[in-house]
């Protein structure tokens, strides 16, 4: 039996976030830099939605600093970027880096776009976690999702 002030919080009392493996995994789906195209990045965060994820997408035109501050004030477990304006050798890094330099290095970063399969090595080298170029299913974009992002403990 539950104690019975479970699930409530007394005025004033902070709010503390419980960490389970039951926990959903949030997602934050990112469109950095000025490439204006955000079909494919609202098909994937609807397909994560509709798989059990919670979801947060920024928009169009996001900067990396953005990006980093959303995923930091949303508690998201990872960040899906979508980037087709050629500009993935600055802003994937960019935002890892920001991550690192906040504290969150934990978050995980991954993404895809139109990405040259001789640049992916680079970026995997770089901190980006996985690619996925275009032709990729949502189903299999989610699966290696549940198998590789995991609820980060929030202190």
């Amino acid at each position: 039996m539950a104690a019975p002030d479970a699930g409530f919080r007394r005025k004033g009392a902070p709010v503390r976030r419980v960490v389970s493996e039951e926990r959903r995994l949030r997602l934050l789906v990112g469109k950095v830099g000025l490439d204006g195209h955000d079909r494919g990045a609202k098909i994937v965060a609807r397909a994560f939605r509709d798989a059990g994820f919670e979801v947060i997408y920024t928009g169009l035109h996001q900067t990396p600093e953005v990006v980093v501050n959303t995923a930091i004030q949303e508690d998201v477990d990872a960040i899906a970027l979508s980037i087709l304006s050629g500009a993935h050798n600055y802003l994937f890094p960019r935002v890892i880096e920001l991550l690192r330099e906040s504290g969150a290095g934990e978050i995980s970063v991954f993404g895809g776009g139109i990405i040259p399969a001789e640049d992916i090595p680079g970026l995997k080298e770089r901190g980006v976690q996985e690619i996925f170029t275009p032709g990729a299913s949502t189903e299999s974009i989610i699966e290696w999702v549940r198998a590789n992002v995991r609820p980060r403990s929030l202190g």
